[in-house]
């Protein structure tokens, strides 16, 4: 009597769990290939080179700054050390890199003092410069951003337009989507392709 009571019992409660556990569960996200990044010889805030040799075997989320720049780069290297937070779990499998789009004034020295404070983890998230040229064939070509000087702003520092966009990287160096910073909906789903890539590798 008991058995069968425990059979019915199973029969009604588990196509009750498990049916909206596989409805609910998240398809595949759609990503893009935008190419390849390509390969760069430059250096990292602790003068040691940064190839992109550093982007395979990861994910890896890019982002733009300069460390003179007081608009737009404090606030978005502020939402890196947030995605560097939650991703915390992740380790190695997934990384943040800032490349200085103000290579000849950003040295590697200046670029640590910027990484510690904002207290980036060295074993996860590294700050890259190099010469102009090596640097602005990186920025504006595979990239697709600016390095571009518009004057300067009230506080005499550079103007720089580079946009607030986040680049997501996979773990053979190609670009993966392109994500608006200021879009908090668009961070979150970045945030869940990295996971897809970290964990599927494609």
């Amino acid at each position: 009597m008991l058995v069968g009571l425990l059979i019915i019992l199973l029969a009604a409660v588990v196509p009750a769990v498990v049916a909206p556990t596989l409805m609910c569960r998240r398809t595949a996200p759609e990503l893009l290939d935008l190419g390849e990044v390509g390969a760069f010889a430059l250096t990292d805030e602790r003068g040691q080179p940064f190839s992109d040799a550093a982007l395979h075997g990861h994910v890896t989320i890019v982002s733009f700054l300069f460390t003179r720049c007081d608009t737009i780069c404090p606030v978005t290297t502020m939402k890196m050390a947030r995605l560097q937070e939650k991703t915390f779990d992740a380790g190695a499998r997934i990384k943040l890199a800032s490349f200085s789009v103000d290579p000849a004034y950003d040295t590697p020295d200046r670029l640590a003092e910027y990484a510690r404070r904002y207290q980036a983890d060295p074993a996860r998230w590294r700050f890259v410069t190099g010469p102009v040229e090596a640097m602005r064939r990186l920025v504006e070509g595979p990239f697709m951003n600016s390095m571009a000087q518009e004057g300067v702003t009230a506080s005499g520092a550079p103007q720089i337009s580079h946009s607030g966009y986040f680049l997501l990287v996979d773990g053979n160096a190609h670009i993966r989507g392109a994500y608006d910073s200021n879009d908090i909906k668009r961070l979150d789903e970045m945030i869940r392709d990295a996971r897809y890539l970290a964990r599927t590798g494609h």
